[in-house]
């Protein structure tokens, strides 16, 4: 005799069988702005996004976005902490790096001599990434510059972001208001 099975939901008729949507996903930590710290995030945006089940690629790729910009929060602010967030809805994942203290200028992308051993950070955030930009920090002086990254390989239009195929954008998108991951205003 055969174990007896369990009932099993009817589906209605005229009505599509309801699609699993990805739980939302979010992290954030701090640290001190020191060089040793990049290394320390990379280390974090991995763990994280394992736990996530994020594919390799989009792993490797935010490991490398989170640490250019997590470089370039050291580097070109005067802020003593800085503080990661990441998050995935499953369709997009966003990296967003705050730093305490607003520079003279906002984060650009610049055209770097074939031997300088610099200014190529935004160049690959810009590449890796379906959009990134910049925005004021809502909790004080500083900035958030933030890049989103989609786990299907790049395909922008499956995702809804915009799509970008200029990777030597001079100027980042900025942003005001809430970090969400909605249509941002553009200026």
């Amino acid at each position: 005799m055969a174990p007896p099975s369990l009932p099993q939901p009817l589906r209605r008729p005229g009505r599509p069988a309801r699609e699993e949507q990805p739980v939302p996903q979010a992290g954030i930590f701090g640290l001190p702005a020191i060089p040793a710290s990049v290394a320390v995030a990379r280390g974090h945006v991995r763990e994280l996004l394992a736990a996530w089940n994020t594919d390799a690629e989009t792993c490797d790729n935010a490991v490398l976005v989170a640490s250019e910009l997590v470089t370039n929060a050291i580097m070109h602010t005067a802020s003593g902490r800085i503080v990661c967030r990441l998050r995935t809805d499953g369709a997009r994942v966003r990296i967003e790096v705050e730093d305490e203290h607003r520079g003279q200028t906002l984060p650009a992308q610049c055209r770097p001599e074939p031997d300088d051993q610099g200014g190529r950070g935004l160049l690959l955030v810009g590449a890796l990434s379906g959009d990134w930009g910049v925005k004021n920090s809502a909790y004080g002086p500083g900035h958030i510059v933030w890049a989103e990254l989609s786990p299907d390989g790049g395909d922008p239009a499956s995702t809804g972001l915009p799509a970008t195929t200029n990777t030597t954008r001079p100027v980042p998108h900025l942003a005001e208001g809430p970090s969400s991951h909605g249509p941002t205003a553009h200026a």
